[in-house]
């Protein structure tokens, strides 16, 4: 059975966002579990950044998927350059916080559906 370019792209796509927010994730549970060293850390942080980088770069439409790229991209600028783990930890915590804010945005009802009950005298 022959995949269409468009399924290939669909499965190419949701395999680089899943692996986007498996980085974040980890990343959140370094940054949270104070026992993590910091060498523990960059080795970490490195494979991860060496499996994301062997993925295919894909489009990204969502703000949150940006965002989540974005982070990371200025983590690893950050890491590269002189830093100590226990100065960047609040500062990035708050970060990995703000993006699950922006992906839990999108769970919540619609405007159109949240005032459905007070118009129900209408009709």
């Amino acid at each position: 059975m022959r995949y269409t370019p468009k399924q290939i792209e669909k499965y190419q796509r949701q395999r680089y966002i899943t692996f986007l927010e498996k980085v974040t994730k980890n990343l959140f549970k370094m940054f949270r579990d104070e026992k993590t060293t910091q060498e523990q850390f960059l080795k970490k942080f490195n494979e991860l950044v060496k499996k994301l980088d062997e993925q295919i770069d894909i489009k990204l439409d969502s703000e949150y998927h940006h965002q989540m790229k974005s982070y990371i991209e200025r983590l690893r600028v950050e890491v590269q350059s002189e830093f100590k783990l226990d100065n960047i930890r609040e500062a990035n915590m708050t970060l990995l916080n703000r993006l699950q804010k922006l992906k839990n945005g999108n769970s919540y009802k619609k405007d159109k559906h949240k005032h459905k009950s007070q118009n129900q005298d209408w009709g």
